[in-house]
């Protein structure tokens, strides 16, 4: 996949804008949010983020080798991936 990444990334980046995805991957979830501040308008933004964050996954999972996804299993978010 190395030789195909550059062409690969150019899919995963457009088929995500397109389902309006890439806020996930740029800038990405916050980290740094602790759940005890949050209000509980703030929480369920959170949680549906957290909801599309997995979809993102999914999409990224069918998207890439086996080879290479068992090296990215560990990941928690799809910006990591």
């Amino acid at each position: 996949m190395d030789e195909h990444y550059d062409h690969w990334a150019m899919l995963m980046e457009n088929f995500l804008r397109s389902k309006e995805y890439w806020n996930l991957i740029d800038p990405g979830i916050p980290k740094h949010v602790t759940e005890a501040v949050l209000t509980e308008d703030e929480k369920k933004t959170m949680d549906e983020l957290k909801l599309k964050d997995l979809k993102v996954k999914n999409y990224l999972f069918q998207a890439i080798d086996r080879v290479v996804l068992e090296t990215i299993l560990k990941k928690e978010t799809s910006k990591e991936i």
